[in-house]
């Protein structure tokens, strides 16, 4: 194929790849504004105290379940076999492989989940929460139990996305969060005053089974069909499960590694559990719009690219989709930092004060400095998973994981293990990092896995550049240091800007914040897109011609 055609072809994936990106990130957007607005009703009426702790530490466990066998796990193995047999025109094939998944982890989630009910207490009382009191152990115990719940439903609803995707259609995927989130919602606002916390649990629930319905439609559009049978000696099904376990066990190294936290930050006094989980929920807003948005739409570009052994075509996609991500997550990561603050103080009402704001910040903070790592890796991973390797990122999850593990206990200060000792001398040689609150060292948990998940993405991406003879590096060098430098001045605009404004205008209150933190983002983004013209960033001019191109 001559290099005109190469190039309209390119053109023509990555203008439907960033179609497809917009759509995602903007039902993402509807989602987490929804997620935004029960998190106001949730910190009004709990704070960081020790009714949401129990709730957090309640919701590990069934996510856990969710993720391992019909989140990520499943979907990553799932998808490239899929599309492949799609691809090919295996069709009956095909649905005979998604009914046999359906009902086998279907059946698996229910045992998993009659299990988990009847070991709960334990669970709640030696794994998951060990320094809670005895009332908040018992809250634990109880929406650990309602939120099995959703597990069970969830175990299908995530096969349902994963053939929706294959078939590149985003729409009603992208949507499911949402009704999730309204579903939510509508246990803050009508189901909390009555049930208390435990409201929030129904809610999750009653969000769980909206995620499933929303997504029927898709299916019958596509001619989905549904046969109840296990399907034991399906091979490809047997594929699927086999490419699932390496996945399994890292994302279950992922989930550990919040366990260890929640270990942790439940010693450090009360409210250390919900304001890690704060940070993290916060920085999940850029890093799901940008990250997971982007992973999504182009794994199964990656899985037809490899199935077609098209090497150049990877390596493309790959490098175009980390430029994009480098230039949302860098800039969306220093105005984390520097508007964090005062974007967290509009949560400030009710239970929620000035002293829990501190606390939020100093987690978010810390956490956002992986929040750009953390978004690479939802395209590096899936890279190795179109090529159905899914045991090089369980390898790299294990060493992150362990760098995670020894770095929190350095961080946190909290003696769990005799290796404590050395880490406890490690904290001490580190105390520029002004990590220590009033509850503990709560941030240095979140600090420890940003540096787990940075190890693990440049040692992935070190192995993908060499196993597909490249990775477009110099592009990728040169789209990061001109976007580090378009952000920086973004940074300081904004930090001028902010001076004067508290200069000239003193006044506080909800208005004045919101409006000072518009102004100033407004203004911030306006830098950051001047001085990327003025850079003459790659990225800039690709996004010219899409938008010229019919």
């Amino acid at each position: 194929m001559s290099a005109p055609a190469d190039n309209a072809k390119n053109l023509w994936r990555n203008r439907r790849i960033a179609r497809s990106t917009v759509t995602v990130m903007l039902a993402f957007a509807a989602a987490k504004l929804i997620s935004l607005l029960q998190t106001l009703i949730i910190a009004q009426a709990f704070g960081v105290g020790s009714e949401l702790d129990a709730y957090v530490a309640a919701n590990r466990i069934p996510e856990l379940i969710v993720i391992l066998i019909s989140g990520g796990a499943l979907t990553h193995a799932f998808i490239p076999v899929f599309s492949g047999m799609l691809t090919k025109g295996q069709r009956e094939d095909a649905w005979r492989l998604s009914s046999n998944l359906i009902n086998t982890i279907f059946m698996l989630a229910l045992l998993l989940s009659a299990l988990v009910f009847t070991l709960a207490p334990w669970l709640a009382r030696n794994l998951v929460a060990p320094g809670f009191d005895a009332l908040t152990s018992q809250n634990t115990i109880d929406m650990m139990r309602i939120l099995l719940l959703s597990t069970i439903i969830f175990s299908v609803s995530g096969i349902f996305s994963g053939i929706l995707n294959s078939h590149q259609h985003f729409l009603l995927p992208a949507l499911a969060p949402i009704v999730f989130d309204l579903g939510i919602l509508f246990g803050a606002l009508f189901l909390l005053p009555r049930f208390g916390v435990h409201g929030i649990a129904w809610g999750a629930v009653i969000g769980a089974a909206l995620h499933f319905g929303v997504q029927v439609p898709g299916l019958a559009r596509y001619k989905m069909r549904w046969r109840l049978e296990l399907g034991l000696g399906n091979r490809q099904m047997w594929r699927v499960i086999w490419l699932m376990l390496p996945r399994i066990g890292g994302l279950g190294v992922f989930s550990l590694n919040f366990l260890v936290m929640n270990n942790i930050a439940s010693r450090l006094g009360s409210g250390s559990v919900s304001a890690l989980d704060w940070g993290w929920r916060l920085m999940q807003i850029p890093q799901t719009l940008i990250g997971t948005a982007m992973g999504i739409v182009i794994f199964p570009t990656l899985a037809a690219l490899s199935e077609m052994n098209d090497l150049a075509g990877k390596r493309g996609a790959m490098a175009g989709a980390l430029r994009f991500i480098l230039v949302c997550s860098i800039p969306s990561a220093v105005g984390l930092i520097v508007l964090g603050r005062p974007l967290i103080s509009l949560l400030e009402r009710g239970a929620f004060d000035s002293s829990a704001s501190a606390l939020v910040y100093s987690t978010l903070s810390m956490f956002t400095l992986g929040l750009i790592v953390h978004a690479a890796l939802e395209v590096i991973a899936r890279s190795f998973y179109a090529d159905k390797d899914t045991l090089t990122p369980l390898f790299a999850a294990l060493a992150g994981a362990l760098i995670n593990f020894v770095a929190a206990l350095a961080l946190s200060e909290v003696e769990l293990v005799d290796a404590a000792a050395f880490s406890n001398a490690v904290a001490r040689w580190l105390p520029w990092l002004g990590l220590r609150d009033e509850f503990g060292n709560v941030s240095g948990l979140a600090l420890a896995n940003s540096l787990g998940v940075m190890f693990e993405v440049l040692a992935l991406l070190l192995i993908l550049r060499r196993r597909w003879q490249g990775a477009h590096e110099n592009e990728l060098a040169r789209t990061l240091m001109k976007t580090l430098v378009a952000s920086l001045i973004m940074a300081v605009v904004i930090v001028v800007v902010d001076t004067l404004w508290m200069a000239l205008l003193p006044v506080r209150g909800l208005n004045m914040t919101i409006a000072r933190l518009a102004c100033e983002g407004l203004l911030g983004l306006l830098a950051f897109a001047l001085a990327a013209i003025a850079l003459k960033m790659q990225e800039v001019s690709e996004l010219r011609a899409m938008l010229r191109s019919p």
